[in-house]
């Protein structure tokens, strides 16, 4: 019942960990690795007018949740206007106002902008009701159903019959039925609103969006045409120059429907141009702030909150964990002996400041000498605290010595011997000399160089530029190591040492 009740807790925890990543990853757009950068474009609209001398008005349509990105920041800049923003449940306007002003006049619009990396977003929009069909003049009207009856022979769904009619009509060698309702408009608006009113001749539902073409340091570029149809369920664009479906990844939707993009009361001589620069983010970065203005209270309360400094403290401590998984894998499951429990991971930590040869050197001399000076106390028969107290000075001044030489030597990697953990390294002189008494120096042996080892492994697995991205962004992955600790808690089988050190006897009932 014991054992059940473990799995079940290891189970849960193990749950709630890997649910806390899923929702970091797929909802907040948090990356899996440390060098994960995400493009985010910054477009401006600039628009330009002459103003009557008397009251303004300058209204101009803006995203709203466009599409396949993750709006990052908005800004105006509006000098002596007023500014208010207005939505009406599909589209977003910017108005500008001003009771007296004249003369050349510069409104500014800019928006940051970055990849959904959840996939594109829901196109939004009601439910539409089905059009009436339509009274086509004629030859439109013929031309018309002509195409609309060859196409529904062609096609299963309304997404196949739209992308169908779309290629027919987009085709370099139309036939003389296409080429009569191409006549009938020149410009992409034009065309656009063409296809809306053919496809209303078989009662789909379609409406124009206007989008913008991102192109790195684009400049004077203008809004373009697209096409979406309802299908019943929900709102499929198109690409009425190539009948492709969907938005492609360099597209930004502007605004929904056909009405003009900026409305001037009180001037004239109106214009809007548009450009746009792409610049690679971390994607940490951009994952933060869009969580930020999406008022997420777990990013709120992550350690991303935290002020800096306290942020590298638990760059480390988080890691602590990680190496006492590996001390109860190497000691529970492979059977390797060290000095105590968590001295290693302690010696660990002191590799990465020394890095790895040079902290294995450094702890072999410091903690070898330290040993020699340890066996001479032991003749003054001194009792423990005085001992150990000598140990220490022992040991520091042994610090300030290496020190000193590297310096000297121009390594200055050396230098850094002092930030070992001289408690530490004392208690570790201690312990070994202990054993060394009561067990022999292969005992003794033994355990320094089990001690060692399971420090390297543990700073190889501790200190990966990738696992210590994933456990300071992700911290609930320390739930699932907590479960495993518990579940080789309970391991009561054959270590590996021991089934190498009787291999002979397995051998021989094997034979038997």
């Amino acid at each position: 019942m014991k054992n059940l009740h473990l799995k079940f807790l290891a189970l849960a925890l193990c749950l709630i960990g890997g649910s806390g990543v899923w929702y970091k990853t797929s909802v907040l757009g948090l990356p899996l690795t440390p060098d994960a950068e995400t493009e985010v474009w910054t477009v401006e609209a600039s628009l330009s007018f002459q103003a009557d001398e008397g009251p303004t008005r300058a209204r101009l349509f803006i995203p709203s949740s466009p599409p396949g990105f993750n709006v990052l920041s908005e800004d105006f800049v509006s000098g002596s206007f007023g500014l208010t923003r207005s939505a009406d449940g599909t589209n977003r306007k910017a108005e500008w106002t001003s009771r007296r002003v004249s003369g050349t006049q510069t409104l500014y619009y800019r928006i940051q902008v970055a990849n959904d990396p959840t996939g594109a977003a829901t196109i939004p929009g009601p439910q539409p009701s089905f059009p009436e069909g339509p009274e086509y003049d004629e030859p439109y009207g013929s031309a018309a159903m002509t195409l609309l009856e060859t196409v529904r022979q062609e096609s299963a769904d309304i997404s196949s019959f739209t992308q169908r009619l779309l290629l027919r009509y987009i085709d370099e060698s139309p036939d003389e039925g296409v080429q009569v309702l191409r006549s009938f408009a020149e410009t992409d608006t034009e065309h656009t609103h063409n296809l809306i009113n053919i496809l209303a001749g078989a009662r789909i539902p379609a409406r124009s969006v206007q989008v913008l073409s991102l192109r790195d340091q684009m400049r004077r570029g203008s809004l373009r045409s697209y096409l979406e149809v309802h299908n019943g369920t929900e709102w499929v664009a198109f690409n009425p120059r190539t009948g492709s479906s969907g938005y492609d990844e360099e597209t930004l939707v502007w605004h929904w429907g056909e009405d003009a993009l900026l409305e001037i009361e009180g001037g004239n001589e109106a214009g809007v141009q548009f450009s746009t620069a792409r610049t690679p983010r971390q994607t940490v970065a951009v994952a933060q702030q869009q969580a930020l203005l999406g008022g997420s209270m777990l990013m709120d309360f992550s350690l991303l909150s935290l002020p800096v400094d306290t942020q590298n403290t638990y760059r480390i401590l988080l890691l602590v964990p990680i190496g006492a998984l590996v001390i109860v894998f190497m000691r529970n499951v492979i059977g390797v002996k060290t000095f105590g429990t968590f001295m290693p991971i302690l010696i660990a930590l002191a590799f990465r400041e020394t890095q790895l040869l040079w902290g294995v050197f450094l702890f072999t001399v410091i903690v070898a000498l330290g040993l020699l000076i340890r066996f001479y106390l032991e003749n003054l028969k001194l009792l423990l605290v005085p001992r150990l107290a000598a140990v220490l000075t022992v040991v520091v001044l042994l610090l300030a010595i290496v020190s000193v030489l590297s310096h000297k030597l121009g390594l200055d990697r050396g230098l850094s011997v002092a930030l070992f953990p001289m408690v530490i390294l004392a208690m570790t002189i201690e312990r070994m000399s202990l054993v060394w008494e009561e067990f022999g120096p292969r005992e003794a042996i033994q355990q320094g160089v089990g001690s060692l080892a399971v420090a390297v492994l543990g700073f190889l697995v501790m200190f990966n530029d990738w696992l210590e991205h994933l456990v300071f962004l992700f911290p609930e992955l320390l739930l699932i190591i907590l479960a495993v600790v518990l579940l080789l808690g309970r391991y009561t089988g054959y270590r590996l040492t021991e089934i190498w050190r009787f291999r002979h006897l397995i051998r021989e009932q094997d034979t038997r």
